[in-house]
């Protein structure tokens, strides 16, 4: 639900939601602040602690280790707990942990073994934040607006990421990279601040007070198993994210060393990439009332493995970095575009009670797989080569759209609404938010894909 004043669904734009804004700009920030450390923190271990490669993929297993180890525990206590106050005591062990480095580094003190420590607790606030953050959404908007809340926030999260790599980039080579990390741990104060500042009535809780963590969490996995649409699009995400992780972990590698390309033309590279899942975002609204969220996702997985082929092809020359370079945006601009229109349909569809478990389950899935497809990538390029462990990935990018096109949702026509609920003599009335149920309607036939709400709000890529 809205705050008083912010529920009107004729609203014509999505800036006049304060408790809209606020959380956007929390949540950019904290983007782009994680987008510095993400810069700055391998140039610590590598250049001032001297780290080896087996340590420097440590580090990076750590930070990742946490998603899938909490996910499930995260999304269970953000449905129980207040979703602000778990948002703001996560920006704040995150900034706390992360503001240790330059000051162990001032007193040289700082280890390789505090970096590990800190990637973990990080890592294990960031999932809690993130359970609630996510979840929060459908209740800061009227849900007519989500969809296109959603592009709003993708695109700007995805130009956040860019702006805030080029940032730590100019604040490492300004101030080196253990004060560069000041910027993330501001970048959580602005994070907690705007939360703070958020006034919006949360969905009520009902639970027994003496029931298990364990049991909510099994109610969350029931629950998106139980649903086809959920369970449809939850399969996406993790086979999409299983592939891309194989495909991420060479993809550096393969450009810098194979196709000798310079550091700063893969730094441009990766520039207008986000360009491209910026474009995704906020076109997906229109793309999806054009032909139908269902078909429209449809065909962004059906792209994504094609532009996988130029990858491929290429060899060294600055003609072929402008072709990878073109690949990258279309790839990027589908995900941004399928990405948020499933979380769309995915927030839409579920009750606001279980809005965090829902979400929390396909970060497990999706988190748990990323580690397993970079172990396949670091097994397939020393067996195989790189080339043709890159082309394993893109065949992996397959089956996500073939997952999709199984199941109903191919079809869908306009965003789902909610079902309404009946009363003890059979009529229909409106359907609270806490305890609508996420009834599939069948596919629209053929024809009547232009009839789309634009009433769906998308929050990130796949």
């Amino acid at each position: 639900m809205s705050a008083p004043g912010e529920s009107s669904a004729a609203s014509a734009s999505l800036w006049r939601h304060a408790n809209f804004r606020r959380y956007l700009t929390g949540q950019t920030a904290s983007v782009a602040g994680s987008s510095i450390t993400s810069m700055a923190l391998p140039v610590l271990a590598v250049l001032q602690l001297n780290a080896t490669t087996g340590q420097v993929a440590l580090l990076a297993f750590l930070g990742q280790l946490p998603p899938a180890l909490l996910a499930l525990h995260a999304g269970a206590l953000a449905d129980r707990h207040p979703k602000r106050r778990q948002m703001i005591t996560g920006d704040l062990a995150s900034a706390a942990a992360l503001a240790t480095v330059p000051v162990a580094a001032a007193l040289h003190a700082l280890s390789l073994e505090q970096l590990m420590a800190v990637a973990v607790v990080q890592g294990s606030a960031g999932v809690l934040h993130d359970a609630a953050a996510i979840s929060l959404l459908p209740s800061l908007v009227d849900r007519s607006l989500i969809q296109r809340g959603n592009s709003r926030v993708g695109a700007l999260f995805a130009v956040a990421a860019s702006a805030g790599s080029h940032l730590g980039a100019a604040l490492t080579a300004l101030f080196g990279p253990s004060r560069a990390l000041l910027g993330d741990v501001a970048s959580y104060l602005v994070s907690a601040v705007c939360t703070a500042r958020i006034q919006t009535a949360e969905p009520a809780r009902v639970r027994p007070e003496t029931r298990q963590l364990r049991g909510e969490i099994g109610e969350g996995l029931r629950y998106v198993r139980g649903d086809d649409r959920l369970w449809t699009l939850t399969l996406v995400n993790a086979t999409t994210s299983f592939a891309l992780a194989l495909l991420n972990t060479l993809w550096a590698l393969y450009l810098l060393r194979d196709l000798e390309m310079s550091a700063s033309a893969f730094g441009a590279v990766l520039g207008i990439g986000a360009l491209g899942a910026a474009a995704g975002a906020l076109s997906a609204p229109a793309v999806a009332r054009r032909y139908g969220p269902g078909p429209m996702m449809l065909g962004a997985l059906a792209l994504t493995p094609l532009t996988q082929i130029p990858l491929l092809l290429a060899s060294p020359g600055v003609g072929w970095e402008l072709v990878v370079g073109c690949a990258l945006i279309v790839q990027l601009a589908c995900a941004g575009a399928a990405g948020s229109t499933q979380r769309s349909i995915r927030q839409i569809i579920t009750r606001s009670r279980m809005q965090a478990r829902m979400q929390s389950v396909s970060t497990w899935l999706t988190s748990g797989a990323r580690p397993v497809g970079a172990l396949l990538a670091g097994g397939l390029g020393t067996w195989a080569g790189v080339r043709p462990a890159l082309a394993t990935g893109a065949c992996l990018l397959v089956v996500p759209a073939v997952v999709l096109a199984r199941s109903p949702l191919r079809a869908l026509r306009q965003m789902p609404e909610r079902p309404a609920r009946r009363d003890s003599s059979g009529a229909a009335s409106p359907a609270r938010p806490a305890d609508a149920c996420p009834v599939v309607p069948a596919p629209a036939p053929a024809g009547n894909g232009k009839s789309i709400r634009e009433s769906s709000m998308d929050g990130g890529t796949l």
